[in-house]
């Protein structure tokens, strides 16, 4: 047996204790080093933004961090805990699901083409010990669109009746209807009291109208919002159907021969009307070389029909009406044409050789109304004579024996009865009333209205229920109104004299001695014939004859 010397035993001890410290170091090395490692654990950048898309659009999730070293990057959605993605690698069979990453802290999730089942949460998570991972929401939003088996299409009614309008919408976030029309009229909306309200936009699904008018007639639009692009609109017609209704602007209306003369009807009728024009004789007119037939629209149920009658002559006088039918019925009316007598006016120099005589006798064949006193309505009318010289200086007239009497006015006014105007002396600018008298009342067929008709060339003025309207050519502004709805209006159609064109569109003013002068072997035959109208027309239709022959 071998003995081992103690300074073998010495060496093999310090060898060992060699051993120990130099597995101890690298033991606490690798402390050291796990330690160190476990500082730096991946960690967050920053949280994951929400994402509202609209359906169809494509959505992007990013998540950022740092220090993942060897750990990885996954998705997840949230509500199911459906793996999406894990890494580089997609795990879904959806085949809208991406992944990308720009370096080894951005990493993205792409989902392409958005549906509704897309719309929730998305968890990017982080496989440390605890694992680590943050949500990021994707609201799917929907722009408004009708859902065509709950809303109205176009809608036909009667007048009177009520009618309701429906659009409704769907859409993410629930679309918000607005109502309006569509040409910026307002829109009445009435009460279970019958108040009326007008308000230009009306907000809700369903429009209500009640006891609906003609004026109620039109476009109305629907208009569906959410805030999401774009917003959707539906156009709804309401059609209101009606008897058809005729107004006639003048029930009576004249011109001298030669001219032409222009007839017109206001027609309101829905469903639109078939419209024409008939004369006396029954027979149907058209156009040709001797009318002209047209109609202007002015609105859904609004007509307008004229026919210009050319070269009017004797055979065109006599009533011509206008008629409008449609499915709901038919209405006609009547307008009177009759023939004004022109002016025959002579030449200075043949009044200067006939002598005042042959003037003042000229003039007051002017005034022949013999044909017009025929008619219903009884229209005088007298004509201003234009040259000065038909009457004497007005020194004669101031200082003879009608000095201080009321001045004569050259315009009569005379209803029937035959009764003169009363003057008053004095007024300012030689002013002068008129005396009016209502005539038996005209009804027109379809409209209503009466005319009591009272004229005066020059003066656009009328007395009665009916309103004249001088033609621009008069050289008065016409005068619009009526009673019940139709007026029955006349209209004077003739020459403008020069008097009357120097100041057209002015009041006429009254004669006076300063603007005419007499000659004194005729003032007494004007005086009468200015106080004694009787006289003076029959001594008119006396030279009316004479002239004749």
């Amino acid at each position: 047996m071998r003995i081992i010397s103690k300074l073998q035993l010495y060496r093999f001890y310090l060898v060992l204790i060699d051993r120990n410290e130099k597995m101890l170091i690298a033991v606490l090395l690798i402390v050291a080093l796990v330690e160190a490692i476990g500082a730096f654990q991946p960690e967050f950048v920053e949280s994951i933004s929400n994402v509202s898309v609209a359906v169809g659009r494509d959505a992007t999730f990013t998540c950022h961090v740092r220090h993942l070293g060897g750990y990885r990057v996954g998705w997840l959605k949230a509500d199911t805990k459906a793996i999406q993605a894990i890494h580089e690698n997609v795990i879904t069979h959806n085949p809208r699901v991406t992944v990308s990453h720009l370096d080894q802290n951005t990493w993205n999730l792409h989902i392409k083409a958005v549906s509704e089942d897309d719309r929730g949460g998305y968890m990017c998570q982080l496989n440390t010990d605890p694992m680590k991972s943050q949500i990021g929401f994707l609201d799917v939003v929907i722009p408004p669109d009708f859902i065509s088996e709950d809303t109205s299409s176009d809608v036909i009614v009667p007048e009177g009746s009520s009618v309701r309008l429906t659009c409704r919408a769907r859409g993410y976030p629930e679309p918000i209807v607005n109502w309006r029309r569509e040409d910026g009229s307002e829109i009445v909306l009435k009460d279970n009291a019958g108040t009326k309200t007008l308000v230009s936009s009306f907000r809700g699904e369903v429009l209500k109208l009640t006891k609906i008018s003609r004026n109620e007639m039109g476009s109305y639009l629907c208009i569906a919002s959410n805030g999401v692009p774009p917003s959707v609109s539906k156009r709804i017609s309401l059609s209101i159907h009606f008897h058809p209704v005729i107004q006639v602007p003048n029930q009576l209306v004249g011109a001298p021969l030669g001219t032409d003369v222009q007839i017109e009807c206001h027609v309101e009728a829905s469903p639109k009307s078939i419209n024409y024009w008939i004369k006396d004789t029954g027979e149907m007119i058209v156009s040709s070389s001797k009318y002209h037939v047209q109609e202007h629209s002015q609105s859904m149920y609004e007509t307008k029909m004229s026919m210009i009658v050319r070269k009017f002559q004797k055979d065109d006088v006599g009533s011509y009406r206008c008629i409008a039918k449609n499915s709901l019925g038919e209405v006609d009316s009547s307008i009177r044409l009759y023939e004004i007598p022109g002016p025959n006016r002579k030449n200075p120099s043949n009044s200067k050789g006939n002598g005042g005589a042959g003037s003042a006798a000229g003039n007051a064949a002017d005034t022949d109304a013999n044909d017009i006193l025929k008619l219903k309505q009884q229209v005088k009318v007298t004509y201003q004579p234009e040259d000065d010289e038909l009457y004497g200086s007005a020194e004669d007239f101031e200082d003879g024996e009608f000095a201080g009497s009321p001045p004569l006015s050259p315009h009569h006014y005379y209803t029937s009865g035959n009764k003169p105007p009363t003057h008053k002396p004095g007024g300012s600018g030689g002013g002068h009333q008129h005396q009016h008298h209502h005539h038996p009342q005209q009804t027109s067929t379809g409209g209503g209205g009466a005319s009591s008709i009272e004229l005066a060339f020059g003066s656009g003025q009328l007395s009665g229920a009916g309103n004249t309207r001088k033609p621009t050519y008069y050289g008065g502004s016409g005068v619009a109104g009526g009673v019940g709805g139709v007026t029955g209006n006349t209209e004077v159609r003739g020459p403008m004299d020069n008097n009357e064109r120097s100041t057209a569109g002015a009041p006429h003013r009254a004669f006076s001695p300063a603007s005419y002068r007499l000659h004194s072997p005729y003032r007494q035959w004007l005086w009468l014939s200015h106080c004694r109208q009787p006289l003076l027309m029959g001594l008119s239709g006396l030279v009316a004859a004479l002239r004749l022959l």
